[in-house]
């Protein structure tokens, strides 16, 4: 078996800046400069990591001209931010009332929580986003991080920013969720849940506004998609414009006062902005749910006294009938396929095959990422990635983990008639 190592991204440090428009507070990921200061009354904490310093110290010396490097691609203009949270008061921006910033303190760098204790829960999007939801669902009274990419959310978890991440990874109306799936293989952190979350969508206006006035409409493109044709019942003949997630096109609203303008979003981002609900319930399908997996950077241990699930992504080898082979091995042995997902491979985009009088032919490579109803503490899904390893160059178990047997609500649908407000 072979196996695909993604690189080891340098861990950078942690800097602080303030943006003038929105006076909130940024974590970014930035160029070390100097060594941060350390007062006295961290002295028990120096000597308890007096091994830990010195290793920070001699990196420093030796990559101080370099830039700040993330998954191993080195960008000195650009670097990807955590979204403000503004409920930890200790960790001020250098000019904020005279405070220095705080460096990483053995808090940071200590095991995840454990035992109800507050779990740091990483999620992309602003408060009100359906991933803080999910976020909350995952991990009840977790302190959730929100941050503006999804890569960053795994960066979090690998610096130990936070404990956990919890991120969609297909949504039953919209499919998958094509980033994450890629980001699971180049980074190394492991599938240890999953939990289902009722979509639900609201649109969201300042107060006062009426439906009759608005030009536009803007959400994450999910979003205007999942409520395309609700919107076209509601009479709205307006722009619709996709934004990075549905919670931030209402923060848009409210920050620039804009009247023109609709978001499509959840009720709690409604509360949180303070915009009004126009129309409450408006997605096409009342059956809409995403599917969002938790990560952290161990595996937990798989079990057999309750459902599980696994994830693998592999790379098959040259040949004839390799996938039916592949996916034999799990039919022969009962075991249900709940997903497969082909992506392009990006070590090998492209096969050449030379075929004698015809030319050359060009054959392109997938990665096929499957999940499957087992634990692999049991013997049927041992035996079945070793039959399956034999046809692949490539095999790598995401994880094993419980599976969310929670029950849901569909939202009920909208009513038929042309009434402007649907109730819920």
């Amino acid at each position: 078996m072979r196996t695909l190592l993604p690189s080891s991204p340098h861990n950078p440090m942690l800097r602080y800046s303030q943006t003038p428009a929105s006076r909130r507070r940024f974590i970014h990921c930035g160029k070390r400069s100097d060594s941060p200061a350390i007062g006295s009354s961290r002295s028990d904490w120096q000597s308890s990591c007096a091994i830990l310093s010195s290793k920070v110290v001699s990196q420093e010396q030796s990559e101080k001209s370099l830039l700040s490097s993330v998954n191993g691609h080195t960008n000195g203009s650009a670097s990807l931010n955590l979204v403000p949270f503004d409920d930890d008061t200790s960790l001020a921006p250098p000019n904020h009332k005279n405070k220095t910033a705080t460096p990483l303190s053995i808090t940071d760098l200590s095991p995840a929580p454990m035992h109800g204790s507050n779990l740091r829960v990483a999620y992309q999007g602003v408060p009100g986003a359906y991933s803080e939801a999910a976020a909350g669902k995952a991990y009840p009274n977790c302190q959730a991080i929100p941050c503006d990419q999804f890569e960053v959310a795994f960066q979090a978890v690998e610096l130990w920013i936070a404990d956990r991440a919890v991120l969609p990874v297909e949504n039953s109306l919209g499919g998958s969720i094509h980033r994450n799936y890629d980001l699971l293989l180049r980074h190394r952190l492991h599938i240890v849940g999953e939990v289902q979350l009722p979509v639900h969508h609201c649109l969201l206006a300042l107060p006062g506004v009426r439906k009759e006035f608005l030009t536009r409409v803007i959400s994450h493109p999910q979003g205007l998609a999942q409520c395309e044709h609700t919107l076209t019942k509601l009479g709205l003949n307006v722009a619709r414009e996709a934004v990075d997630d549905t919670a931030g096109a209402a923060e848009f609203i409210a920050a620039n006062g804009v009247r023109d303008t609709a978001a499509i979003a959840s009720a709690r981002a409604a509360e949180i902005y303070g915009l009004e609900i126009l129309a409450d319930g408006i997605q096409d399908d009342a059956s809409n749910v995403t599917r969002f997996v938790m990560l952290a950077r161990e595996p937990i241990i798989p079990r057999t006294d309750r459902p599980f699930k696994t994830s693998i992504v592999f790379a098959h080898e040259k040949g004839t009938c390799v996938l039916f082979k592949v996916l034999s091995a799990f039919a022969f042995r009962n075991i249900s396929l709940t997903k497969i997902e082909s992506r392009p491979n990006h070590n090998v985009p492209i096969r050449l095959v030379d075929e004698a009088n015809v030319g050359t032919a060009k054959h392109f490579e997938y990665m096929f990422y499957v999940d499957f109803e087992a634990s692999m503490a049991e013997a049927r899904a041992q035996n079945a990635l070793s039959e399956v390893q034999e046809f692949t160059s490539f095999l790598r178990v995401l994880g094993s983990y419980p599976m969310d047997m929670t029950s849901w609500s569909p939202s009920p649908p909208p009513p038929s008639s042309s009434s402007s407000t649907f109730s819920l």
